[in-house]
């Protein structure tokens, strides 16, 4: 087993860090697998690779490390287009997952065009209901304030004719009272009245 080299990077050295971790980028390939393949090529571990890479390399290629990125993205799209006419599924590695790209033939655009206008007719419908269920709620919404108001009359209308059946009960009572004659009034004819307080008084004949 041979033994990992310690010694100082050199520029070469860099250099081929640096292509093989943007050919990931654009394969698709995760950056683990390059460090992976430059640690074998220079005796190194890939341990110490990604830790020249993060420290010093990537700084010096932001740029070719948006490129690849781009580039891989331009070869994810004619990988699509070459597939989408033959109907088929692909596997492609991106990174540490393996993803199942479905590819839809001419029959099966049409029939998901046809659902997305069905789905499209239904949320039309869907939005007129919303709108009738709307206005219904508005209009109970109404009626609720209406019968909300008539109750505040009759209950303040409830509430004059108990303070005027408690005024008449009083008067009877009084009434009553007075009714009760001495001796030397029977042969006297009374009436009564109400005074201007609410007060009842007799009033003799």
């Amino acid at each position: 087993m041979t033994s990992s080299r310690q010694d100082a990077w050199t520029q070469d050295e860099d250099l081929l860090l640096a292509e093989v971790v943007l050919r990931h980028i654009r394969e698709g390939g995760t950056q683990l697998a390059a460090f992976e393949e430059v640690g074998k090529t220079l005796s190194r571990t890939a341990a110490a690779c990604g830790f020249r890479w993060n420290s010093y390399v990537r700084k010096q290629y932001k740029a070719g490390i948006e490129l690849a990125k781009k580039q891989r993205k331009e070869l994810k799209a004619q990988l699509t287009l070459k597939e989408v006419s033959k109907g088929q599924a692909q596997k492609v590695n991106y990174g540490e997952n393996t993803v199942v790209h479905e590819y839809f033939t001419l029959g099966n655009i049409i029939q998901f065009l046809q659902k997305l206008e069905r789905s499209q007719y239904d949320s039309g419908n869907l939005v007129e209901q919303n709108q009738d269920l709307q206005q219904k709620i508005e209009f109970l919404e109404s009626q609720v304030e209406r019968l909300e108001r008539e109750k505040n009359i009759l209950e303040n209308n409830l509430l004059v004719v108990e303070d005027d059946y408690k005024a008449l009960i009083e008067i009877m009572d009084r009434a009553r009272k007075m009714v009760v004659l001495n001796e030397g009034e029977k042969g006297k004819k009374m009436n009564f009245q109400v005074d201007k307080s609410s007060q009842l008084e007799k009033i003799e004949k």
